[in-house]
């Protein structure tokens, strides 16, 4: 590979040389999202029935992992995942795939202090740069945490990666022990879901609650982006960003000047992120940007961190909630569907922000097997997992309107969760919180 220096501790090998020093037993680290590597997962693919009890860790797959295909049987290698994308979501559901319980802001700290160092590391990266950096792009999050202990670190480069300045958001050479070439194809790209009518409905209460100099947190979704396409039109200003993930809605409001950070407390001027996900026109826009911060994920979602942030305003989405609040974001009953994310992480520290506002957001209703159900539930789905709970929740919203829980009694929250409902269930759920006790028969 022209143009990277050939050291003692970074040496350019093939990706199939790389493949070759993984061994029966051992423990490797696909790093997340944009920088999973898919050279080197090709060419151990192509091995893997000669290994034995080989784990690896990956997070949001934006492509198809070789190995798992190639191991219908899971005879030979078991994948975790920190949060479950629509790839990894087929897999979990046959038992190919599994998911590791977090809070994403912690999860450097995870492998620091609780998981044993990994035998080979191996992220896709930016070519070496002047500095001898090998940059994470946009996916810094806990790569770095993962290299500081890892027996073997191996870096696939990517030159279509756009280069993201950031904070501790690369590898310096000295950390390195082999490149290898990547595959040249082009960057995956997360689709534009066309927002529903209860999505822009929800969107206007939420973009009506946005200050001028407001620090935006904004969720994965149709629905946040929605927000985010309202803003282009409230003539809110001076809107800033901290947030676990990047999104083309977020891009949007900077280039058209509405996100500018110049009233933010941390980083003024900064959009600061752990990760993106968009458009070729994101990737674009962040290239080599003074603008755009990436830093890794225990700076951006611990809520001590978050909170410092004034008028913090994160917006998120959820499932089912029941009639006291908690909200069930990740799960099906037992079948896992995405993640904890930085969800509670972010709703924290909003709360804690001077001025924040912490928004969490869902369709009253949707529809399986052909049946239209309510998301507002007396209980939740048996075997829901409980992503941020009710003594955590502030704003909640559906099309029908939007409450705030924070310092309600359980029937007051009852009553209220009732109104967010679809009109067609509020009855059912009413007789159901006093069948319960929920609602007293005295309380009106």
């Amino acid at each position: 590979m022209s143009g990277v220096p050939v050291t003692k501790s970074a040496r350019h090998i093939s990706a199939q040389d790389a493949a070759d020093m993984v061994r029966s037993g051992d423990w490797l680290d696909y790093g997340a999202v944009l920088a999973q590597p898919d050279a080197f997962d090709r060419a151990l693919s192509s091995r893997i029935s000669d290994l034995e009890n080989v784990s690896i860790r990956g997070c949001l797959s934006m492509r198809p992992r070789a190995v798992v295909e190639a191991d219908p049987a899971r005879q030979h290698v078991s994948f975790y995942n920190w949060h479950l994308g629509g790839y990894d979501r087929k897999y979990s559901d046959v038992g190919l795939q599994n998911y590791i319980p977090c809070n994403l802001g912690e999860i450097p700290d995870y492998y620091r202090r609780f998981i044993d160092p990994v035998d080979i590391m191996v992220v896709k990266t930016c070519p070496v740069d002047a500095n001898g950096y090998f940059n994470f792009s946009a996916a810094n999050l806990w790569h770095g945490a993962v290299a500081s202990r890892a027996k073997v670190v191996v870096v696939e480069v990517e030159p279509s990666l756009p280069y993201v300045h950031g904070i501790d958001n690369g590898l310096h050479i000295s950390q390195v022990d082999y490149v290898i070439d990547g595959d040249g194809h082009p960057l995956p790209q997360l689709p534009k879901l066309s927002p529903t009518d209860a999505d822009r409905a929800v969107a206007r209460l939420i973009a009506s609650e946005i200050e001028d100099g407001a620090c935006l947190q904004i969720g994965i979704g149709a629905m946040p982006n929605a927000v985010c396409s309202l803003l282009l039109e409230s003539g809110v200003r001076n809107l800033g960003v901290h947030t676990e993930m990047l999104t083309d809605g977020i891009i949007d409001l900077y280039r058209a000047g509405v996100v500018n950070g110049s009233a933010k407390s941390v980083h003024p001027g900064k959009i600061v992120f752990s990760f993106g996900l968009g458009s070729q026109t994101t990737y674009d826009a962040i290239d080599d940007n003074s603008d755009i911060s990436c830093q890794p994920v225990d700076m951006t979602n611990l809520p001590h961190l978050i909170m410092q942030n004034d008028r913090l305003t994160a917006i998120n989405n959820t499932t089912q909630m029941d009639l006291q609040g908690q909200a069930a974001s990740e799960s099906n009953g037992h079948r896992h569907i995405s993640g904890s994310g930085g969800q509670l992480q972010f709703i924290r520290g909003a709360y804690a922000s001077r001025g924040g506002k912490s928004f969490v957001c869902m369709s009253s209703t949707y529809e399986r097997d052909g049946v239209r159900r309510s998301r507002v539930v007396l209980n939740l789905t048996p075997g829901n997992i409980v992503t941020a709970p009710r003594s955590d929740m502030m704003f909640v919203v559906t099309e029908f309107g939007l409450v705030n829980l924070k310092g309600r009694s359980v029937p007051e929250r009852a009553k209220a969760m009732i109104s967010l409902a679809h009109p067609d269930f509020r009855d059912d759920l009413e007789r159901d919180a006093r069948t319960h006790g929920l609602i007293p028969r005295s309380f009106l």
